[in-house]
């Protein structure tokens, strides 16, 4: 026998473990002796491939073509389906509508007012006419130069003009609707600018010359709108669905018009002009949705 050792039981068992399991053998002197866990070196950690590759840097991007255009300029977008030819046509339409826009915006304004103003105050008016006259002849011929343009982008693209449906009766019927209603476009347009003209005299726009150059250029507008529904006519009636779009376009300017002057009149009290107000909007909005519909038999799509 070991000193510290414990004797067996009567039949050679072990005594009971006490409440925190056996305990450690005690030392030579009766104390316990300290329990010194076994170092068990650290398991070797298996290597696991990496189910990816490494990521590969990014490749420098290269910078798309610009098409002779510019951040800033505010120019439309082309198609970059278009051939060279006519991107060409296309940028030189471009080019054209800003002088354009310039010489109508500057000149009517002072063509007209300048003309006033010499007559009713001072004949230092009519040089502002003489002007105004310039700038107005330069946007006239560069409004030419945007129709001549656009004639030869037409020829060089009929096929995207003529509607691939234009053979089915439906197309057709759909075509000479779409026809009538830009004529009441037309004849809706001349009656808008005719209004803003006699709305003027109660402005006091015909007694300054400033305001008569206002007035004019903004009745301009409708007499112009009046122009360019005329000028769908001729393209409906060859089954070209791109009339009736920009019949709807117009109406639409036509349709914000009248909520103008249907909403004056409930301001004002004034019953006549409620009344025409609220026709001229059932008629717009009854036009903007059989345009739609005729743009689409025309192109054969289903009503």
């Amino acid at each position: 026998m070991y000193p510290g050792q414990q004797q067996p039981g009567p039949y050679g068992q072990q005594p009971p473990a006490g409440p925190y399991g056996p305990q450690p053998p005690a030392g030579p002197y009766g104390q316990p002796q300290q329990y010194q866990q076994p170092q068990y070196p650290y398991p070797q950690q298996p290597q696991y491939q990496q189910p990816y590759a490494p990521q590969q840097p990014y490749p420098p991007q290269q910078p798309a073509p610009a098409h002779g255009q510019e951040v800033g300029e505010g120019r439309m977008r082309l198609d970059p389906n278009l051939t060279p030819a006519q991107r060409e046509l296309a940028e030189k339409i471009q080019a054209k509508s800003k002088p354009m826009a310039y010489g109508m915006i500057l000149g009517l304004p002072l063509t007209f007012g300048g003309v006033h103003y010499g007559i009713t105050r001072q004949p230092l008016g009519f040089v502002a006419a003489l002007a105004g006259l310039g700038l107005l002849a330069f946007g006239v011929y560069s409004l030419l130069q945007m129709q001549a343009l656009k004639r030869q982008l037409r020829l060089i693209t009929a096929d995207a003009w003529r509607s691939p449906a234009a053979h089915l009766p439906g197309a057709r019927k759909a075509a000479t609707h779409a026809a009538y209603l830009n004529g009441v476009l037309a004849l809706l347009s001349l009656a808008a600018g005719g209004y803003l003209l006699y709305k003027g005299v109660g402005w006091g726009a015909y007694g300054n010359s400033f305001g008569f150059g206002a007035l004019v250029t903004a009745a301009a507008l409708p007499f112009g709108m009046a122009l360019a529904a005329a000028s769908t006519i001729p393209q409906l009636l060859q089954v070209i669905p791109a009339g009736a779009r920009v019949g709807r376009s117009l109406y639409s300017i036509l349709f914000a018009l009248a909520t103008t002057v249907t909403v004056e009149g409930i301001k004002g009290h004034d019953v006549p002009q409620i009344g025409g107000g609220a026709v001229a909007l059932l008629i717009c909005g009854g036009a903007m949705s059989l345009l739609g519909r005729a743009t689409k038999r025309m192109r054969g799509e289903p009503v």
